[in-house]
């Protein structure tokens, strides 16, 4: 689904016009990456929760050659999947 799709869904279930449908997206958006910047994490209920994860440094390998090299610690952004969603998606 695009972002004109998305808008279009939105604005028909909340009886409001396109613009006021895709200003409320890109508010959601902007909150939403401005929390998780800060580092406070995001749960949407239904939907999953949006953080900051940090990841240790850890010693991998150049597939190529075998070599080993350092992968130095750094912070990721990740979501995780509400369970009333997976349900709902994978029919369990």
């Amino acid at each position: 689904m695009t972002k004109s799709q998305l808008v279009e869904k939105l604005s028909e279930a909340a009886d409001l016009t396109k613009q006021q449908s895709n200003t409320v997206l890109e508010s959601l958006v902007d909150i939403v990456v401005t929390a998780v910047k800060q580092g406070d994490p995001v749960k949407i209920p239904g939907l999953g929760t949006f953080k900051k994860r940090e990841t240790k440094a850890r010693i991998g390998r150049n597939p190529q050659t075998g070599e080993e090299i350092q992968i130095p610690a750094r912070t990721k952004a990740a979501f995780t999947v509400a369970k009333s969603f997976k349900d709902a998606v994978l029919g369990n």
